[in-house]
């Protein structure tokens, strides 16, 4: 996701399985990747190289939409506008 436009979306669509569809705020969703990616055994290997927990959540909201923590479940996270942009 590095289109500049998505950076400019504050909301985040989540969706898990077996959940209903959550409206999360940006700082919200990177929480809620945060604790996802504390409960893995190990992190995927593009986030290894980052610092922290928090990095690497960071750097996966910036470059992907889905994570899968375990086989078969898959957890998805969508940015999207409330309003429009005042261009």
């Amino acid at each position: 996701m590095s289109d500049p436009l998505i950076r400019e979306c504050d909301h985040y669509l989540i969706l898990e399985p077996y959940q209903s569809e959550k409206l999360l705020s940006s700082e919200e969703t990177l929480d809620w990747l945060q604790e996802w990616l504390e409960k893995l055994e190990a992190l995927p290997e593009d986030l290894v190289s980052e610092k922290n927990i928090e990095g690497a959540a960071k750097k996966l909201l910036d470059t992907a939409c889905d994570l899968e923590v375990k086989p078969g479940y898959r957890l998805q996270w969508f940015a999207v506008r409330l309003e429009a942009p005042n261009h």
